[in-house]
């Protein structure tokens, strides 16, 4: 996992801004833009638990749901010849093609959290 912290299931990005000398970084999979920042690694880890609790409670307060909304659908871009590969297997097992990417998907993402 590169330049990221988690705190319940929330991801923060981060970054280092050398003019200030200062770990910086939002809340991201959220509706709204949270930052946080930090002179050190730990002030950073703690600016971002503190600022996603007190998003959370904001969202409470406002009866909000704190989560990005995905519609579940998006555009991907790949070669042509991958494009025809995973099409020809998808026939070939009775598939369409939306059942074998959701399934590609599935499988990278469980894998990838056993990982962590």
């Amino acid at each position: 996992m590169k330049n990221v912290l988690k705190y319940k299931d929330y991801i923060g990005s981060v970054h280092y801004g050398s003019d200030d000398e200062v770990f910086y970084g939002k809340i991201e999979g959220i509706n709204d833009l949270v930052s946080f920042e930090g002179k050190s690694v730990e002030e950073l880890k703690a600016a971002f638990e503190n600022a996603v609790e007190d998003y959370l409670d904001l969202c409470r307060l406002n009866d909000k749901e704190p989560e990005k909304m995905y519609k579940g659908s998006f555009n991907v871009r790949i070669k042509p010849e991958l494009h025809r590969m995973i099409v020809q297997r998808a026939l070939i097992e009775g598939k369409t093609l939306n059942q074998c990417v959701e399934e590609a998907i599935e499988q990278y993402t469980c894998s990838k959290q056993n990982d962590q």
